[in-house]
Parts: structure tokens; sequence; C-alpha cells
């Protein structure tokens, strides 16, 4: 397959994904040959201008990736978001509220505390990268800094990597000797 072929496909992919996780499934009728041909209908598969071979073989690697499924009983067949493409649906949505710092600083900072048990050090330690690929600033061990809102970034974070209350986002006013977190943001 081409190159530029295959990244039409992945781009497919993402849209089909997000338009799937968007309305949460895809009706398709039991009788039509190719079920997946009524989704170059929906508005954003019109505006993405993808062909019936790229929305086809993006489908085919949404299955294949186990991210999507096909759900079907007596009169309908359905195409169906799994938990693991719900995962990469909020890893997207992540990826999108990465934002420019606003150009005035609130003087305030967004504090991110957490205990996650050793049980889960995985998540712990990918919670770890994730914020400070965001710009945080480690203050104490489990405990990261950032001078610009935040809050709904926190809430998408910790519903991917499924933190109940074992992460705990806070807005404060000041931080005793913040000099070395003034310096690190260019404050």
């Amino acid at each position: 397959m081409k190159k530029e072929t295959k990244q039409k496909v992945l781009s497919a992919s993402k849209t089909l994904l997000i338009i799937m996780g968007t309305l949460g499934f895809v009706f398709v009728a039991a009788a039509a040959g190719n079920a997946v041909q009524l989704l170059k209908y929906t508005p954003l598969m019109k505006r993405s201008k993808l062909k019936t071979f790229e929305i086809n073989q993006g489908i085919k690697r949404l299955l294949n990736r186990g991210l999507i499924e096909i759900k079907e009983d007596k009169n309908h067949k359905w195409l169906k978001v799994t938990d693991k493409g719900r995962n990469l649906l909020l890893k997207y949505e992540l990826e999108s509220l990465i934002q420019e710092k606003p150009k005035k600083w609130d003087k305030k900072y967004r504090v991110v505390i957490f205990d996650i048990s050793e049980e889960r050090k995985k998540t712990r330690d990918r919670l770890r990268r994730i914020l400070k690929s965001f710009g945080f600033t480690q203050l104490q061990g489990s405990v990261w800094v950032y001078p610009y809102d935040c809050q709904e970034i926190i809430d998408l974070l910790k519903q991917y990597l499924n933190l109940n209350d074992e992460a705990i986002y806070m807005t404060v006013e000041s931080i005793e000797n913040d000099k070395r977190l003034r310096e690190s943001f260019k404050l």
C-alpha cells in the first residue's frame, strides 16, 4: 500500500472511531451488502471527503485492532465502540486539549496530588509521564504543579487512567518558595 494511501486509511480510521464514539454506535441495515457504505452519508464523513475504499479499510483496521465490534440481533447489525476504542477516544480528546499558554498568568497554581497503590505502579508511572508531557513540574513525588487552568485535562486524565479518588486537582493562590517554579514556567 502506498504511503499516501496508508495515511488516508489511518486518518479514516481515526475519523470513523470519532464518529462512532460521538454517536455511541452506528446502525447498519442487515440487508446491505457492504454495511459501512452508510457511514459515508454522515456529515463528518462528507466533510472529510474520504473514498469508499478508505472507509472500508478504516473499518477493517478498527475491527482488527479491537477498537470497534459488530453487534447484531434478529433485525439489525451495528458497529459499536469497544472499551479499548473508548480509551483511544479519550486519548485523542486529551491530545486535542493541549493548548497554548495564556498570555497572562493569573498568579494561581494548579496542583495535582495522587496516591496510587503499588499494585497500580504502571498507572502511577504513566500518570507522571503524561503530566510531564503536558508541562507540569514535579514539586514532590506525587505532587505536580502547573500555572494555568487545566481542570478539563485532569478530569479526562482521571477518566482515561481510571483514577477515582486517587488523584486530586487543586487551585492554590501561593506556594512557599516558588522561585524555582516561576523560573521553570518562565513566569
